[in-house]
């Protein structure tokens, strides 16, 4: 049996790689925030930090998104942490395929960037939807060592911030 690899997608990167995770992460709205083109999604990986999925038998079955501080990333969540942090991590999306869920798949990943975050003493930050509700990445955060940092109200939806931090 082939284990779950994580790789990078920057490193692995193909029309083929960026098409599945785009389709991927259409496959999840609303919990991740739906994007207009594959173009767009290319244009997010190479602003990105940090840019991983995972694989298991060739098969993309998840992905994760990562910004630093001072990007230029335009996103109103992310803009919440850069004004507020001199630095972190931000987790912009972070998908885990159907079918493969509640495995411990993004508890791995999640301890890959544990393993960033601790190195640099980044504060780990992301926002959840809190309307609608995404309860089992809220209680998955909480579980993880993430405090509620803040919550803001958009016209579609609204969301909380979360914050993990990292101390000498």
């Amino acid at each position: 049996m082939d284990p779950i690899k994580i790789l990078g997608i920057k490193q692995s990167f193909s029309k083929e790689l960026i098409k599945h995770i785009y389709y991927l992460n259409e496959e999840n709205t609303p919990e991740v925030g739906s994007l207009p083109s594959v173009k767009s999604l290319e244009e997010l990986i190479k602003m990105s930090s940090n840019a991983l999925y995972l694989s298991k038998n060739d098969e993309v079955i998840g992905f994760i998104i990562c910004f630093r501080e001072n990007s230029v990333y335009g996103s109103e969540n992310y803009k919440f942490f850069n004004n507020k942090n001199k630095k972190f991590l931000y987790i912009d999306r972070v998908v885990v395929k159907d079918g493969y869920r509640r495995m411990g798949h993004g508890t791995k990943v999640y301890k890959h960037l544990d393993k960033i975050a601790s190195e640099h003493l980044l504060p780990i930050c992301c926002e959840v939807n809190s309307i609608p509700k995404n309860d089992v990445s809220i209680n998955f955060h909480i579980n993880n060592g993430y405090k509620e940092v803040g919550e803001r109200d958009f016209k579609n939806h609204s969301v909380k911030y979360f914050e993990k931090k990292y101390i000498k």
